[in-house]
């Protein structure tokens, strides 16, 4: 079986990392989109609610199954019997991050290959920091992620709202 993982927060969720999914899924057996646990930055939604998120976006795809992780994701990867790392490219300086990440993660795992697919134009826009931004100022970010994923975006700010707070995230353009 030919297993692939796509590593990601998903904070959250956008319809850019499910059409990187989707594409994968059509060149693999089984695709595991991993929802890493510890990002380097402050999260709005928790582990679980990342995992519920996606496994809803990706309901109705039996060769897509969502699991969270931790640790280093080669070794993820090699836990799952993966052959694959899946990785998006939205604009060109995702290149180089994505390149050494690749070279790094060859030579921690020489067995697991890093595929990079690129992005669609229709969703070169799409980021999570930019939608958390969005959203959490009261735009229309229903283009860029699924209905239930929009709802829980309004959800989530209109009770750190209600409490005069703010998810104190910073914007990164790494996700």
């Amino acid at each position: 079986m030919r297993r692939a993982v796509y590593p990601a927060s998903l904070d959250p969720i956008h319809n850019g990392h499910i059409d990187i999914a989707l594409r994968a899924a059509r060149i693999f057996d089984e695709v595991i989109v991993a929802v890493y646990d510890m990002p380097k930055k402050k999260l709005l939604f928790s582990t679980e609610e990342r995992v519920a998120l996606a496994q809803q976006a990706f309901a109705g795809h039996p060769n897509i199954r969502v699991a969270p992780y931790s640790g280093l994701t080669v070794n993820y990867a090699l836990e799952v019997g993966a052959m694959a790392l899946i990785r998006g490219l939205r604009v060109f300086s995702d290149f180089e991050f994505e390149f050494r990440m690749g070279l790094a993660n060859k030579k921690l795992a020489p067995d697991i290959e890093t595929i990079s697919i690129m992005t669609d134009e229709k969703h070169l826009h799409i980021s999570s920091s930019t939608i958390r931004e969005i959203a959490e100022l009261g735009g229309d970010v229903s283009s860029m992620v699924p209905p239930f994923v929009n709802e829980a975006l309004k959800q989530r700010f209109a009770e750190l709202h209600a409490n005069h707070t703010s998810p104190g995230y910073t914007i990164s353009i790494r996700d």
